[in-house]
């Protein structure tokens, strides 16, 4: 069944995104919105709009019986989940299937099963990926989980079984941490994700965040090789790159080939991310999580591509067969992307919502804003800080790096306190530039490297 309209359930940079790749493919395209979203860039771009509910996120943009109410009422064949919301809730894409509409993302048992990161260690496993030392399955238990971290020996990270975006982590570096942080985890994971299960893994001291962007069509399914992520605050993505750089080449293919082994394994549909720490000491790689959605970072594969994935999404849930052969892919320059947030680095990472005065953005060869700003915009303070992505692309990491430096000096929001100053200091960072970093580099970075650049522009 090929697509004509879709309904685009989320809000922000990533609405912006799916209607501008749908409207590309020549789909009608409808948006929901709350009330605080009345004026986002994504309503004055959708062919239509539906107010859904007020601004809370529980009473629109979670309310599944909303979104579907107004996937009826204006015809839709398809809706596109874009990312968090509920773009991983199994039982919102069996509403939309079970709806007669087409779920833009994989089918809802193999997000049922993904999602749930003890279940996806074993899907990981059978399809020989090699997984983090860790519990076999979900502990609900604090005795039995004292016998696994005393054979695998401390620091070990305490996850939600359930869910992401870095809740329900606690990293333990003694029986005394783990013992006061497994209940602290389980009422948080339990809060956010209605599910207290959790489970266990050894913590890779230096390791880096290395993703594998993946394409399937439920038959077939290939690699669009990889992300460097490593760079992180609080277990939050702050930077990230493509290709992920001092990778060996034998690890590179490895890598890419054991997530395209996992996507068999499930018989997997869309785009989809796998995700794993890699010990730069070992030359070792780890299967994480799969990710069955798009990626806030997937720009920087497109860069490095050329190929549009949200509009691959879309046709492969059109029912179309993969249009592009493993063999197609291949690595051109390198590409990296800032997440712009409404945030004060100097201030602790103060939220910064207001009224956007003047928005100058850099352009130019390689250079790609992916937003939902515009001058006159009043960013509203109920949901997620991002206000959009500054993507680079360079003929090498060098080059994209100095192409970014001078985008940053060239972009300004006016009105509002963001992370650009943040990313202006990485850019010019000895360690970032030489690929020294690992995901617990930024933090103590923070507190010393950053303060001095700061310091020396107010000085200057």
């Amino acid at each position: 069944m090929s697509i004509s309209s879709i309904l685009v359930a989320n809000r922000g940079e990533i609405a912006v995104r799916i209607i501008r790749a749908a409207q590309a493919l020549g789909i009608r395209t409808v948006q929901v919105h709350s009330a605080a979203d009345r004026d986002m860039l994504a309503v004055k771009l959708a062919d239509q709009a539906v107010e859904i509910g007020p601004p809370s996120a529980a009473k629109s943009y979670l309310n599944i019986e909303a979104v579907l109410k107004a996937a009826r009422e204006t015809g839709v064949d398809a809706v596109h989940p874009g990312y968090g919301f509920l773009s991983e809730n199994a039982t919102f894409a069996k509403a939309v299937e079970d709806a007669g509409l087409i779920f833009i993302g994989p089918r809802h048992d193999a997000i049922s099963l993904l999602g749930d990161k003890v279940e996806a260690r074993k899907v990981a496993s059978r399809a020989g990926v090699p997984t983090v030392p860790g519990s076999n399955g979900r502990i609900d238990d604090i005795a039995a989980a004292r016998e696994i971290v005393e054979e695998i020996g401390f620091p070990v990270m305490i996850k939600a079984a359930a869910g992401g975006g870095g809740r329900g982590i606690r990293i333990a570096e003694s029986m005394e941490d783990f013992e006061r942080h497994f209940p602290q985890a389980s009422a948080e994971a339990l809060a956010a994700f209605g599910d207290g299960g959790l489970y266990v893994e050894k913590v890779i001291t230096r390791a880096r965040h290395v993703e594998v962007q993946i394409l399937g069509d439920g038959r077939n399914a290939i690699h669009c090789f990889e992300r460097e992520c490593s760079l992180q605050r609080r277990r939050q993505k702050v930077w990230e790159e493509a290709p992920s750089f001092r990778l060996p080449e034998s690890v590179r293919k490895a890598l890419c080939e054991s997530a395209v082994a996992l996507a068999r394994e499930v018989g997997y549909r869309g785009a989809g991310t796998v995700e794993y720490l890699y010990d730069d000491e070992t030359g070792a790689f780890y299967f994480i999580e799969v990710n069955t959605r798009i990626q806030v970072e997937h720009p920087v594969t497109e860069m490095i591509t050329g190929i549009d994935l949200v509009q691959e999404m879309i046709r492969i849930a059109g029912g179309a067969e993969l249009s592009i052969r493993q063999e197609d892919v291949v690595i051109r320059g390198h590409a990296i992307e800032c997440r712009i947030n409404a945030e004060d680095p100097m201030r602790g990472f103060l939220p910064g919502p207001g009224l956007v005065e003047a928005l100058g953005v850099p352009e130019g060869d390689g250079v790609r804003f992916d937003t939902m700003l515009y001058d006159g915009y009043q960013v509203p303070p109920f949901y997620d800080s991002l206000l959009g992505k500054l993507i680079v692309w360079g003929e090498s990491r060098d080059h994209c790096l100095d192409r970014l430096g001078e985008a940053l000096d060239n972009f300004e929001i006016r009105g509002l306190a963001t992370t650009i100053p943040l990313h202006k200091a990485l850019a010019s960072d000895p360690s970032v530039a030489a690929g020294d970093v690992h995901t617990r580099f930024l933090e103590p970075w923070l507190e010393t490297e950053f303060k001095a650049f700061v310091a020396s522009k107010e000085v200057a």
